[in-house]
């Protein structure tokens, strides 16, 4: 605006006692901490508080800053990470003038010291708004007192202690996408330790591949430069992504050069910056380009390791001497690479999984024309499909017979390392196509349903959106933020996603109000969700979510689909905690707060395709009066959106046809799997038993249980 400066106080009092200083999204973190203590600006005028917002961090204007500070017996200063700001207030006021010198605090009170460590508002990690306002309620503490301020700060001390000492169930982390090569590249030969970088195949530094520590980019493996003459250990590996290595990695790869270490490093060419989204690399790259330019440097011995060895044929530019191998001999080509002196290069070429995918249905890659499914009454649910492809499209289900295994057909990338073990219960299936899922059919005379009553937003009205990376979570804060700009209203919307695109946790913070100028913070702060839009149970129970949610105040809707996690590809017997998971959300929420929903189910008996889920969710919560938009809005939204309008309107329709009437939904839906679930007989259990025998045809493990199924058949006869 005209005429308004850069730093000026936004909050005042006649008689005022406690500055705060702060800047940015500090600023706002300060005003959402005092809505949440319940302080507006009139009861911060009585408390004695002013304000001062900092426009230009560096270099502080010293006359705006000393006008401030007049009359102040302390000045809290709130930022983030290192002391910008209240290093140079001080310097300011020390010598201005003696009747003017209020105590400053920030990172430390008024008695701490580094020693001592007293911290108010530390510099590492994240400065949660929590902490904020517990900080600036325990300094007006001394001078004003009120009940409603103790009552709300004890509601956010007591969220904060429960989620310092969370639950956990399952977790939700991030993992390899389905096929993806590095599933197969991060593996390493019995006896070798590997150190990671910033990439995707950060992951494995949590998977079993003796895998640990992390650098910068363009510090990958740097670390064994100074570990190496200090230790027995005669070598390691380091994971090196592509995108990584045309950004500065090579610098990693040269200072490992010049020290003269040994260590081998795995380039993981996947042709895609595929942590981010699947971007090409800036610039040209090329396996090629790489070989000749690590020559350049001075690498020792280069191995070319990939799935297609055949598309080298015409290849005519790679350095000289780099032999081509196949990814089935990674094991040996890492045993030989090892017990090469000095800096030694595996350059591991295929093509991301979830870029070929999308390469295939833009016409940009050829078609694969075959399939891989499980035989489930020949299946043994041994798991070792799993070890072999890391992929989480082998799935755990149900049988009458116990937890068998099968292919999730949708999410299966045709990279077929689950090929790899040596089991009879697999069968390919080439020349085929998959079937598309067809929708139910709805004979049904739906009557015009009733229009909920949206939530006020009054005040700011927060809504926490839950899902797994990948299924369009992101996309449904956007329409729901969309529909709020169309109906008028302020809106702010904060995705939490990091590695989450990866099947990982994500988190959609949407606060919507009448005035835009009445949000502040864009992050729901610890127990101020009204509404709880779970598209994942593991995450809708997770600490971070649970946070959150306060009893009284947040109402959840939440699908209850039973979908995997990442710890089944290494645990064979892991199970979904369902009714655990359901129980935590009860005992924060209370029973009548929550209801669970199997959407992935019914969106794909009603749609024929899970992808519909989120959409169906949506409408179930709208038509519960958990959304504060209009349909007309959403509607409108879901048209500006373009993709699949139709389909995405009439998901909407069936969730709020679910809320109204769920048993006849359910009906029409259909039991999961076409068939309820029948507890098997014992006859059914034994016979089941000998056919997996049979089909394993071995004869004399057969004969080995034979003592023991007809020991089990005399039991159950005299039982």
């Amino acid at each position: 605006m005209p005429g308004q400066q850069l730093n000026r106080v936004i909050i005042d009092s006649p008689t005022p006692r406690l500055g705060i200083l702060t800047a940015g999204k500090s600023y706002l973190d300060v005003r959402q901490a005092l809505d949440e203590l319940g302080i507006d600006d009139a009861l911060a005028a009585e408390i004695g508080i002013r304000l001062y917002k900092v426009g230009m961090v560096w270099p502080l204007e010293p006359e705006g800053v000393r006008h401030f500070a007049e009359g102040l017996e302390e000045i809290l200063v709130v930022e983030e990470k290192r002391q910008l700001l209240e290093y140079q207030l001080k310097e300011e006021l020390y010598n201005w003038r003696e009747d003017v010198r209020p105590r400053v605090v920030g990172k430390f009170d008024e008695i701490g010291e580094w020693s001592q460590g007293n911290w108010l508002l530390p510099a590492t990690g994240e400065l949660p708004v929590a902490t904020i306002a517990r900080v600036i309620a325990e300094r007006i503490s001394r001078f004003f007192t009120s009940p409603t301020i103790a009552a709300r700060l004890k509601v956010i001390e007591a969220k904060q202690k429960a989620a310092q000492t969370p639950i956990i169930l399952a977790e939700r982390k991030p993992h390899f996408c389905s096929g993806c090569p590095h599933n197969t590249s991060t593996r390493l030969p019995e006896g070798s330790r590997a150190v990671a970088g910033i990439g995707c195949h950060y992951m494995v530094t949590w998977m079993d591949r003796s895998t640990a520590t992390f650098t910068h980019m363009g510090g990958e493996g740097v670390p064994w430069v100074g570990q190496a003459p200090f230790t027995e250990e005669k070598h390691i590996f380091a994971n090196l992504g592509d995108g990584t290595y045309f950004h500065s990695g090579l610098l990693a790869i040269r200072q490992a050069i010049a020290a003269k270490v040994p260590i081998t490093y795995k380039i993981l060419y996947n042709d895609a910056v595929a942590m981010t989204g699947g971007q090409p690399v800036d610039g040209i790259l090329t396996v090629a380009r790489i070989t000749r330019q690590l020559e350049a440097e001075g690498v020792g011995k280069m191995v070319i390791v990939t799935n297609d060895p055949d598309k080298y044929a015409e290849i005519t530019d790679l350095a000289p001497n780099v032999p081509i191998r196949h990814r089935d001999e990674l094991d040996t080509v890492q045993r030989e690479l090892r017990e090469e002196p000095g800096v030694t290069v595996l350059i591991y070429d295929q093509v991301c999984a979830t870029e070929a995918r999308r390469r295939r249905k833009r016409g940009k890659l050829p078609t694969i024309a075959k399939r891989v499914v499980i035989n489930e009454q020949v299946c043994e649910g041994c798991g070792d499909c799993s070890v072999q492809s890391n992929c989480l499209s082998v799935v755990p289900v149900e049988t009458a017979f116990g937890t068998k295994r099968q292919i999730d057909q949708s999410a299966c990338n045709q990279d077929f390392s689950c090929l790899k073990g040596f089991c009879p219960s697999f069968v390919t299936v080439e020349g085929g196509t998959l079937k598309k899922g067809s929708a139910a059919v709805d004979s049904e005379n739906w009557p015009i349903l009733p229009e909920p009553q949206l939530p006020s937003t009054a005040q700011p009205y927060n809504l926490l959106i839950t899902g797994v990376g990948g299924m369009g979570v992101i996309t449904l804060g956007a329409l729901i933020g969309m529909a709020a700009h169309l109906d008028g209203k302020g809106i702010s919307t904060l995705d939490m996603t990091g590695l989450a695109q990866k099947y990982g946790a994500v988190f959609t913070h949407l606060r919507i109000a009448d005035r835009p100028e009445d949000i502040h913070a864009a992050r729901i702060a610890t127990g101020e969700a009204h509404a709880i839009l779970g598209g994942d149970l593991v995450v809708s129970a997770s600490t971070e979510a649970l946070s959150k949610m306060l009893e009284g105040r947040t109402r959840a809707v939440v699908s209850c689909t039973e979908t995997p996690t990442a710890d089944f590809t290494r645990n064979r017997d892991w199970h979904f905690p369902l009714a655990g998971m359901k129980q935590q959300l009860i005992e924060t929420l209370g029973r009548d707060n929550v209801e669970f929903i199997d959407a992935q189910h019914l969106a794909t008996a009603l749609m024929g395709d899970a992808l519909y889920a989120n959409m169906l969710l949506l409408g179930y919560a709208w038509q519960n009066g958990l959304v504060p938009v209009s349909a007309a809005a959403l509607d409108k939204a879901i048209v500006l959106n373009g993709a699949a309008v139709e389909a995405n309107r009439q998901a909407f329709l069936w969730g709020r046809r679910a809320a109204v009437a769920p048993q006849k939904v359910a009906k029409i839906a259909g039991p999961i799997d076409g068939q309820p679930f029948v507890e098997p007989t014992l006859e059914e259990l034994i016979a089941s038993r000998i056919e997996h025998l049979t089909a394993y045809q071995d004869a004399a493990l057969a004969a080995r249980y034979q003592p023991r199924i007809a020991a089990i058949r005399t039991s159950a006869t005299t039982n």
